[in-house]
């Protein structure tokens, strides 16, 4: 046995939330081998003594932007549509590799810091990213976010294409798994069915997944019914988007009709709440999705829009506007906003085999967290401390697959300095110096 964390406590998110105090857990190879009450006979290589302390499952980031931490408070107080156009898109149109790595790691160094352990990223530049990820040892599904505003189109000479065959090619599966490449039509509004039709085919094909923005705002919805007398959902899904395993950020504007299709498509819609309130863009039915038999998980949105990337925020935000949508202080307990932190998360990246549960044989993907914290005391209900109470700055440990990358204030697999020089020398002189 690697490492035994002894005396926790072990919110197991598994199908009885088991919640087990004063326990044990063991990891082997990677993985988690023991899980008891007891003390193993068998002697670790290293003891982690958790007493006062909480264990649980990593944390999955199902939406995110991770080079946008560049960006991090950029253009704030403008609905999305004016921010992305007069302020986001003319500043990323000056990205390069170099500059896309090192806002990666930095918003990697974020995730593990508050307890992310897998993230799905949409955006260009996958390789710089796909290499920042490799180095950091956390788990990503990586989209290669695609836009096309022309009818002028070809699969195989299209650039953002290209790139996403490159991603594909070399990264799909790196590390046993740890790196899945996705296909990513960025949202209808900023594409056409050429694009569509492509996409669809190529991600089923190859058995990937597939990401894309859904009904964020009411003017995207309505004008795409304008349009085409569909809604965004119902038009994508005639261009066979949803046939591959797919996730769908934001569902703001989500119809009835919609939430039957996409249930039947076992599509993953990806809430992500803080963003949508600060860009005003709504608040998504969590109820009515779950209801309608959808699989709902957690994103924060990139930091540009959020301004962070702690998933605690993201995991409070949902209940709360569940209970206010619906005038029920009821809906979406911390039971049910947890799983979809954890459980629902694993199964919008196809990995719900491996990770979201403390269970023996997944993969040790977990974080600690200080219950010593005076925020943290008297802990009557430990799950609701963790939904209304907790906060990614409780994290004291982020491992994955066994090995620690997060610990006490420290990486240990990101040189954080190294990264803020290349932000300070190179990223924010390329993107917003003007000359």
């Amino acid at each position: 046995m690697d490492t035994l964390f002894s005396n926790v406590t072990l919110v197991t998110m598994d199908e009885a939330m088991h919640v087990y105090y004063a326990a044990f857990l063991g990891v082997s190879d990677g993985k988690i081998s023991y899980l008891s009450r007891t003390a193993p006979q068998e002697q670790p290589k290293q003891i982690i003594n958790g007493e006062g302390m909480v264990l649980m499952p990593g944390l999955i980031n199902c939406h995110t932007h991770l080079p946008m931490s560049l960006l991090r408070g950029y253009g704030d107080g403008h609905d999305l549509q004016t921010w992305l156009n007069e302020y986001i898109f003319p500043r990323e149109e000056r990205l390069d590799d170099r500059a896309v790595k090192a806002a990666t790691l930095l918003s990697i160094a974020e995730c593990l810091r508050f307890g992310t352990t897998s993230v799905t990223d949409m955006y260009d530049h996958s390789g710089a990213i796909a290499e920042a990820v490799a180095e950091s040892g956390i788990k990503a599904n990586l989209g290669r976010g695609t836009t096309l505003w022309t009818e002028d189109f070809d699969f195989e000479s299209y650039p953002a294409c290209r790139e996403l065959r490159e991603l594909h090619e070399k990264w799909n599966g790196y590390d046993s798994g740890r790196i899945r490449a996705e296909a990513s039509v960025h949202a209808e509004y900023t594409s056409n069915y050429k694009l569509w039709d492509a996409l669809g085919e190529y991600a089923l094909n190859e058995g990937l997944g597939m990401q894309v923005h859904l009904s964020e705002t009411r003017k995207e919805h309505e004008d795409c019914k304008e349009k085409y007398g569909l809604t965004p959902a119902q038009l994508l899904d005639c261009h066979h988007v949803f046939d591959a395993r797919s996730a769908a950020a934001h569902c703001v504007w989500l119809e009835p009709e919609d939430m039957a299709l996409l249930a039947k498509r076992k599509v993953t819609a990806v809430h992500c709440p803080i963003s949508n309130l600060k860009l005003a863009s709504g608040k998504a039915d969590v109820l009515a999705m779950v209801k309608a038999g959808m699989n709902v998980a957690l994103g924060t949105d990139g930091a540009s829009s959020n301004n962070n990337l702690d998933l605690f925020e993201e995991i409070k935000a949902a209940s709360l506007l569940a209970k206010d949508l619906h005038a029920d202080a009821t809906a979406l307990p911390p039971q049910a906003v947890l799983m979809m932190a954890t459980v629902c998360g694993a199964r919008a990246q196809g990995r719900e085999q491996e990770c979201g549960m403390l269970k023996l044989g997944m993969d040790a993907d977990l974080i600690l967290l200080d219950f010593t914290q005076p925020h943290l005391m008297p802990c009557h209900d430990v799950l609701s401390q963790l939904c209304y109470a907790a906060s990614g700055h409780d994290v004291v440990m982020t491992m994955v697959r066994g090995k620690i990358l997060y610990s006490a204030g420290k990486w240990h697999s990101i040189d954080l300095d190294a990264v803020v020089r290349e932000l300070a020398e190179h990223a924010m002189p390329k993107v917003f110096l003007d000359t």
